[in-house]
């Protein structure tokens, strides 16, 4: 094995203004080791008592999670990794292989603090890199953070957005079912000269009964009123003729007695066909309509939740509008869940200068974190509460779920603490909440028992 050198280690960029004499010292107290392509430096999960220097080669860095490997970096001749001083770590969250045979320095932890009082310039380039490597991190967590939040937007997005475009397919395809029979149907309308002034009759009952909102019923006034109007289809020799069309519109037998007396018995079936087919087309028009606006209010939502802050300045936001925004997001978690959303707004709150994009984090992060909470419960209550006092807003988020434990609740604003199973959170969701709020000169707080946990946002109007 070949000797080690200071010019090895400048290959550091960190090293190149560091006495060679403190170069020399780490030196002495390390070793060279020589890692081939495929092995391991090190695992996950094992305790961090090295720092090792790649000296020429190539390696990386992969986390594990659910099962599978996830590449954070590559380390090139030159760089670093596993312990430094004044690092936090104690456990490696990662492990490291060899891409190809590579040469790396090993340091002892214990070494290394031992000598950490007389080789400043050694120990200020380390730290410099312990910075850069926590600066670089958290640029990946956060980014891992933005990733995971939208995979869970889009998923219930697909969700929200199927059940509409399901039933607009539904509804056009027997739209288009309907229309095909109209020229059948004007033909055989067209043969019954029926008086216009009992046109106009018919005419009147049709646009008063499909121009007003269908009648709300119960199971049971449906059911009786289906009875009594296929007993009517029947007594009338009418027994092709579906009433589904005729109860959704809460016809009465009353007004197919109308129809009877426009109409002679003979040319009663056919009258009655067309009746039911425009009903008919008439509801599969409605249900587009509906869904189209289903879609269309979900888009809204996306674009209003997705604002990105283009302006330098604050806007003047509507609190209440970003909260419902953040609720439409998340409706689909909130249906699986079974949780009940409770609104208490008061309306006379003003629009607030602030960033809306960043406050949709906020709302999201925290709403996200509650239904959580309430998952494991198969049900739940959330409470969302909005207050002022010509000073201040402040909005107050509730659960009813697990409660956060007394000896971790001050640790959940600590940037990469975390409660949730890998692959879950990355422990900067609070962090961000945080952040936001100390730039918009706000607070945010916590209480919290089993059973109910509070989150309280204040922000300056």
């Amino acid at each position: 094995m070949k000797e080690l050198t200071i010019e090895h280690l400048k290959v550091v960029t960190e090293f190149q203004h560091v006495p060679g004499e403190q170069l020399q010292w780490l030196i002495n107290q390390g070793e060279t080791i020589n890692i081939e392509q495929g092995e391991r430096l090190f695992n996950v999960g094992e305790p961090v008592i090295n720092c090792f220097i790649i000296l020429d080669g190539k390696m990386r860095l992969c986390t594990v999670q659910s099962g599978k490997e996830k590449e954070l970096r590559t380390l090139d001749t030159g760089q670093v990794t596993g312990y430094l001083p004044y690092s936090r770590a104690t456990v490696t969250p990662a492990f490291c292989e060899a891409l190809k045979k590579s040469w790396v320095f090993k340091c002892s932890k214990e070494k290394l603090k031992a000598g950490f009082a007389g080789h400043y310039e050694l120990i200020e380039a380390m730290v410099h890199m312990m910075l850069s490597r926590v600066r670089e991190f958290t640029s990946i967590q956060q980014q891992n953070e933005k990733m995971f939040a939208l995979g869970k937007l889009s998923a219930g997005l697909a969700h929200e957005l199927n059940n509409p475009a399901a039933a607009i397919t539904r509804a056009a395809a027997l739209l288009q079912k309907q229309v095909s029979q109209l020229p059948g149907l004007f033909k055989a309308i067209a043969a019954l000269n029926i008086p216009p002034e009992k046109i106009e009759k018919i005419s009147t009952l049709i646009t008063h009964k499909t121009g007003t909102e269908p009648v709300s019923l119960t199971m049971m006034q449906k059911a009786k009123l289906e009875d009594e109007l296929t007993d009517w289809l029947y007594d009338n020799d009418l027994k092709n003729t579906d009433p589904e069309g005729l109860v959704e519109r809460g016809f009465t037998t009353g007004e197919l007695d109308v129809f009877k007396a426009c109409a002679t018995p003979e040319a009663l079936p056919a009258l009655l066909e067309w009746v039911s087919n425009y009903l008919v087309t008439n509801k599969m028009a409605e249900d587009i309509r509906t869904s189209s606006e289903r879609i269309s209010d979900l888009v809204g939502a996306v674009k209003n939740f997705t604002f990105m802050d283009k302006n330098a300045d604050r806007q003047l936001v509507d609190i209440h509008s970003g909260i419902r925004n953040t609720l439409t997001m998340l409706n689909y978690k909130l249906r699986k869940a079974n949780i009940n959303v409770i609104e208490h707004y008061d309306d006379s709150i003003p629009k607030i200068k602030a960033f809306p994009g960043e406050l949709n984090q906020v709302w999201t992060n925290v709403i996200d974190n509650a239904i959580d909470a309430m998952e494991v419960n198969g049900k739940g209550n959330l409470e969302i509460t909005s207050t002022h006092d010509g000073r201040f807003v402040k909005i107050y988020i509730k659960d009813d779920g697990t409660g956060i434990p007394e000896d971790i609740k001050q640790n959940i604003f600590t940037p990469f603490f975390t409660t949730k199973e890998m692959g879950k959170g990355s422990g900067l969701g609070l962090d961000v909440v945080s952040r936001i709020m100390v730039q918009h000169n706000g607070e945010v707080k916590v209480k919290s028992a089993p059973g109910a946990t509070e989150f309280e946002i204040c922000l300056p109007v």
